[in-house]
């Protein structure tokens, strides 16, 4: 019965599946050889839908799971993937495994137990447990799936395919590829406008009018659910999370962090307000910013939201104008994994110094600096150092 159970669900949810833009990096990422895979990211980046688009594409017999489904108070995982198994099944996909209560013992167990099965699993990007006491980290290939980057909504919205530039690539052609982007799409600018504030999260698809409530409900359930779940936190200290959103949007400019003024604000020892940003960071609700120096402190200078999307919504939320050079700091840093704040410029991402401002941006805080650009908020630029800041959002 239970087997027979999650077979028909399966084919209900591949019978509406929308495959007319696939995520083809991870869509390859889920195809790869690699026995097992786990794709991890926040809530709304899209996992599911490209699990369900790998399955769809295969011609053997697949298995969809879900962690949380009713139907696993009755009987185990192991248990179902075994039957499945004799039935000639090879590839099992168990999405939000994180909710399954012992999973991580129970993956090990299924890898083990049938070596020519394929297992794809997804969860929230903290799954810190991989690495803990039943040694998945040797069976397992992690990798994180990030929210939709400007080129990839301009995709969706065009239905079109567009090219990735690497960093290199993109300072040394600035002026050749912003110049040909914005003339074949001379909307392209105002659609920039549109991804700001609701273009990084797939389930703008399903209304720009419902998107602001659906990203709080995400953020919530990372909040009172996600959070506390997985770090052992009491659900009164979640207030904290709460109060420390509500700090960043009030202050409208990049957020400075005072650990001390901050820990006897919350009531709570600065070991564990920075423990709780940290948290944050790998929930992706924060983008925590460090100062750039030969000896990096462990310590946030500053606090941005991972991206514009959180920051207007959650301004919204609280009826805050969001400020102009804050949205194109959020931006610009939640383009590089790697990017620090610098005395020199605004930013530092490897040897190269950025200034961040609007159009009418000067070079007059980097002049005479080695590898040094401007990026302007602007649709294109036919100088060299002076970058359209779009256009970062090509990087991936």
């Amino acid at each position: 019965m239970s087997l027979d159970y999650f077979v028909k669900k399966q084919a209900r949810l591949l019978g509406k599946l929308d495959t007319t833009y696939v995520r083809k990096k991870y869509f390859d990422l889920l195809k790869s050889d690699d026995r097992l895979i786990a794709l991890v990211g926040s809530r709304g980046v899209g996992k599911t839908t490209v699990l369900l688009q790998y399955l769809k594409s295969l011609e053997k017999e697949s298995l969809y799971l879900t962690g949380d489904d009713v139907e696993f108070t009755n009987t185990k995982l192991y248990s179902i993937v075994d039957e499945f198994y004799t039935l000639g099944g090879r590839v099992v996909a168990i999405d939000e495994v994180h909710k399954y209560k012992n999973w991580s013992q129970e993956i090990k167990n299924i890898y083990d137990s049938f070596p020519d099965l394929v297992i794809r699993i997804t969860g929230s990007s903290m799954l810190n447990i991989l690495y803990e006491k039943y040694d998945l980290s040797r069976r397992v290939a992690i990798y994180k799936m990030t929210t939709l980057s400007f080129r990839e909504f301009l995709e969706i919205e065009k239905d079109i395919k567009l090219p990735i530039y690497p960093l290199e690539e993109l300072l040394a052609n600035t002026a050749e590829f912003s110049k040909a982007l914005v003339f074949e799409h001379e909307d392209l600018y105002s659609y920039f406008k549109k991804y700001l504030k609701y273009g990084a999260y797939p389930f703008y698809l399903e209304g720009v009018e419902h998107f602001d409530n659906k990203l709080f409900n995400a953020l919530d359930k990372i909040i009172y659910e996600d959070i506390p779940s997985l770090n052992k936190i009491e659900y009164a200290q979640v207030s904290v999370f709460q109060k420390l959103i509500y700090y960043v949007v009030s202050s409208r400019k990049p957020f400075t962090v005072n650990l001390a003024a901050l820990s006897r604000e919350f009531g709570v020892s600065e070991p564990t307000l920075y423990h709780y940003m940290d948290i944050l960071d790998k929930t992706e609700i924060f983008k925590p910013m460090k100062k750039f120096s030969k000896k990096l402190s462990k310590k946030p200078q500053k606090l941005l939201f991972s991206n514009t999307n959180i920051l207007y919504s959650y301004s919204h939320k609280f009826n805050i104008e969001v400020d102009i050079g804050t949205a194109r700091e959020t931006f610009f840093a939640g383009c590089f994994d790697a990017v620090f704040y610098s005395d020199i410029g605004d930013f530092k991402v490897g040897d190269y110094i950025f200034e961040v401002g609007g159009k009418n941006k000067t070079f007059g805080q980097i002049k005479d600096v080695k590898n040094s650009f401007l990026v302007i908020d602007t649709d294109f630029s036919p100088i060299a150092q002076k970058i359209p800041l779009w256009l970062f959002g090509f990087l991936s």
